[in-house]
C-alpha cells in the first residue's frame, strides 16, 4: 500500500489570502470610482483640481519650511522660489478650480502618455507570466487617452478631465481585478 506524501501546509497562505482580498477590494473600489467619475465628470474634475491644489499649497509650505533649514543662501533663495511657486499655485487652483481645468487637462495628457509606456514597459518585462497582457491592455488604452486629452484641449477641459480620469480608474480597477483573479487561480492550481 503506497501513500502519497502530503504537501506540508504554506505559511505564507494566510498572507497571501489577505493580499488577495485587499487586492480584489481596491479593484472594486477603483472600478466604481471610475464609475462615479464617468456619470459626474465635472464634479470629479473639479475634484481632481481641488486635490491638486491643496498637493500644491502643501508642498509649498513644505518647501518654504525647509528654507528655514538651508543653510547657504543659494539653497535658501531656490527653496523660498519653490515654496512660493508651489502654493501659489496651489491656491490658485483652490480659489479658481474651473479655469485650473484648462491647465490640468495637458498635464492629464503627459499623465496618461507616461503612465502608458510604463504599463507597455512593464508588459514586456513580464510577458511570459499569465495575466501579463492586462498591463499591455491598461498602457493602450491609458495612450489611447492621452491622445483624446491632446486633441480635444481645451473646447472640453470642463468635462474631459473627470471623464478620461474615470475610464482611466475603470480600466485600472479592471485589470487589476483580472491579475489578482488570475493570480489566485494560479496559486491555488
Amino acid at each position: 500500500m503506497s501513500t502519497v506524501p502530503t504537501p506540508f501546509p504554506d505559511p505564507a497562505a494566510p498572507f497571501l489570502r489577505h493580499a488577495f482580498g485587499w487586492s480584489l477590494t481596491i479593484a472594486i473600489l477603483l472600478i466604481l470610482a471610475g464609475l462615479f467619475a464617468i456619470v459626474v465628470p465635472l464634479v470629479s474634475g473639479v475634484a481632481v483640481t481641488l486635490v491638486v491644489g491643496w498637493f500644491f499649497t502643501m508642498v509649498g509650505i513644505l518647501h518654504l519650511l525647509f528654507a528655514w533649514k538651508t543653510h547657504t543662501t543659494r539653497g535658501v533663495f531656490w527653496e523660498l522660489l519653490l515654496g512660493f511657486l508651489y502654493f501659489f499655485s496651489g491656491i490658485y487652483l483652490l480659489i479658481h478650480p474651473i479655469s485650473g481645468l484648462a491647465s490640468l487637462t495637458l498635464f492629464l495628457a503627459a499623465y496618461f502618455l507616461f503612465k502608458g509606456i510604463v504599463q507597455i514597459i512593464h508588459f514586456f518585462q513580464l510577458q511570459p507570466r499569465h495575466g501579463s497582457w492586462w498591463l499591455l491592455f491598461d498602457g493602450i488604452i491609458s495612450l489611447i487617452l492621452a491622445i483624446m486629452i491632446w486633441r480635444s484641449w481645451p473646447f472640453s477641459a470642463i468635462w474631459v478631465v473627470g471623464t478620461l480620469v474615470g475610464i482611466s480608474l475603470l480600466f485600472t480597477g479592471f485589470s487589476r481585478l483580472m491579475l489578482t483573479l488570475t493570480a489566485r487561480r494560479m496559486l491555488t492550481a
